[in-house]
């Protein structure tokens, strides 16, 4: 059974840092291109940052541009995001997602068929 499992989200003031994992089990994520997904409470569900396979690129928006970097550890078969810099408007709840392909997306939520359940991350003082 294909699983994603996130954690390490909290509370933290602004301009501190939160680390999140996205734990895979019942498949090799090093295999599979994944992306982390943000929803804040009253919007849709966005992209934010993803990590493609076997070398692939990795894409990420405007807004967390120098402030957060996605990197697998094969080892552990998980996929970590390090948020830095941290902004009240980074509130949101925070998903990891995974699709056996090479190139990732973070433009939709339909290009990733498995997704984790959710770690929330709230900014603020």
């Amino acid at each position: 059974q294909l699983r994603l499992v996130e954690s390490g989200g909290g509370l933290v003031q602004p301009g501190g840092s939160l680390r999140l994992s996205c734990a895979a089990s019942g498949f090799a994520l090093d295999y599979y291109a994944v992306g982390w997904f943000r929803q804040a409470p009253g919007k849709e569900r966005e992209g934010v940052i993803c990590m493609s396979s076997s070398g692939g690129p990795t894409k990420y928006v405007d807004s967390v541009k120098g402030r957060f970097t996605i990197f697998r550890d094969n080892a552990k078969n998980t996929v970590y995001l390090q948020m830095n810099s941290l902004k009240p408007e980074d509130t949101a709840v925070y998903y990891c997602a995974a699709n056996g392909v090479i190139m990732c997306e973070i433009d939709s939520i339909y290009a990733y068929p498995f997704w984790g359940q959710g770690t929330q991350v709230t900014v603020s003082s």
